[in-house]
């Protein structure tokens, strides 16, 4: 039998409040990786070969056993030798990317089945992962896309899931945004990111700032976490629309049966 993986259990995810696995950081705060800062920061950037060629060996793509067979993703399987190795064998910080997290195949779901949510708009996707939401509001017809993950890795994860689907590569930008000043977005997407009390504070003060100070509108999915249910941006949220997960996602998550959109209304 095979041993599961650390970073492929349910929440809450064995990750810090800056949106990273603890081993991923030095003790400093800064990612632990040869090349420092994230160099894929604007579109169109040059991938190391490397690393892509490491990606691509360890990933299969895919568009199956999602609520988007739309979008093709380079994710870890059943079929990648690492899905079944000591997660301690992985070289890099956790993979968390590599799966395709069930709030986020809601919101990327949602946006495209209906785009003039996005269409012409501008977007960031906060805690990206994997891309598919930016993705799916590219698809859509954003007019501004922003895909923001503090892992480098991640970063070149989007770039090469933007190659899968025919798009050109979108900004990323791999810092811990609730640090930035804040922006001026039309609509925030994010998925999967209540996993933690802490950081689960932090977003709803950061996304109250967003909607206070520039009117942005905010989307969250998730599948019902209870760091999530049980926090108090629950009286503050509209229920969007509920999907019902594949039967893959339910197994990969501890049996979680359904994902849900909600519209934040501070």
């Amino acid at each position: 039998m095979a041993l599961s993986l650390g970073w492929r259990t349910f929440a809450p995810f064995p990750m810090n409040h800056s949106g990273v696995f603890p081993k991923a950081m030095r003790s400093n705060g800064l990612p632990l990786f040869p090349w420092g800062h994230c160099p894929w920061r604007g579109a169109g950037s040059i991938l190391d070969p490397e690393m892509k060629a490491f990606l691509e060996e360890n990933t299969e793509v895919t568009n199956s056993g999602s609520l988007t067979p739309e979008i093709h993703l380079r994710l870890l399987t059943p079929r990648c030798k690492f899905w079944w190795q000591r997660a301690d064998l992985w070289p890099y910080s956790d993979p968390y990317w590599a799966i395709y997290w069930p709030g986020g195949q809601a919101l990327s779901r949602y946006l495209l089945d209906n785009p003039d949510v996005v269409r012409g708009k501008s977007v960031l996707d906060l805690g990206s992962g994997c891309g598919a939401t930016a993705i799916a509001a590219e698809m859509g017809g954003a007019s501004r896309i922003l895909a923001n993950d503090i892992d480098p890795i991640a970063g070149m994860a989007i770039t090469l899931n933007c190659e899968l689907n025919q798009l050109n590569p979108l900004p990323i930008l791999t810092k811990n945004i609730l640090d930035l000043e804040q922006d001026k977005w039309d609509l925030v997407v994010l998925g999967d990111m209540f996993y933690d009390e802490d950081l689960a504070d932090g977003l709803h003060q950061w996304l109250k700032n967003c909607f206070w100070t520039h009117g942005t509108r905010v989307l969250i999915g998730d599948p019902g976490r209870p760091q999530f249910s049980g926090h108090s941006i629950q009286h503050q949220l509209h229920k969007v629309v509920e999907y019902s997960l594949p039967e893959s996602t339910r197994r990969e998550n501890n049996g979680l049966t359904t994902s849900t959109v909600w519209d934040f209304q501070p």
